[in-house]
């Protein structure tokens, strides 16, 4: 782990600590993933942020007035922390390591649902029940589509990876064969 991930962890720690004494997880969970976006949507407000010319107290100034009303006092008191240190570029990672933090204490894991069509809700519904019995979590399903797949489907759950699709069982297929020829 790099120097910075440790960094980044320490940081969701601390936050993930804040949140929980306020009983504002979730809610500090959306507001940081809603800065994260904004931030990488807006390339001025990025360049803004990551121009070491400017002075931090300008940037933090910037950050309140773009996202007070938007995020509470703890998520702009870590933005500010950030900038100020000179570590704004550890913000996506930041809210990676605070998601995983986050979802342990609450039992919530992220799926990552690669199918080659879109899933309707119902069936994003019934995969959350399905491997949220395997995993005994509560599962947050979030469905990339990936035509290379052919049908089926692929979840991600953390460092597992649950392979239904038909590529990867022709995949499987061609490797015994192959195992085999030799």
């Amino acid at each position: 782990m790099s120097r910075e991930s440790v960094v980044a962890k320490r940081y969701a720690k601390a936050l993930f600590e804040l949140a929980n004494e306020r009983q504002s997880v979730v809610e500090t969970e959306q507001q940081l993933r809603s800065v994260v976006e904004a931030v990488r949507n807006n390339h001025q407000l990025e360049l803004l942020l990551t121009t070491p010319n400017i002075n931090s107290s300008e940037k933090v100034d910037v950050l309140k007035a773009a996202f007070a009303g938007n995020a509470s006092e703890i998520v702009l008191n870590t933005l500010q922390m950030l900038v100020e240190r000179g570590r704004i570029l550890l913000l996506g990672d930041l809210l990676d390591y605070y998601v995983r933090i986050a979802g342990q204490a609450l039992g919530v894991a992220n799926a990552e649902v690669r199918s080659a069509v879109a899933l309707s809700e119902e069936e994003q519904q019934q995969i959350a029940a399905v491997f949220g019995k395997k995993e005994s979590k509560t599962i947050r399903v979030h469905n990339v589509v990936d035509p290379t797949l052919i049908g089926g489907i692929q979840v991600r759950i953390g460092d597992r990876l649950y392979d239904g699709s038909l590529s990867g069982q022709l995949a499987r297929v061609q490797q015994q064969l192959n195992a085999i020829a030799r």
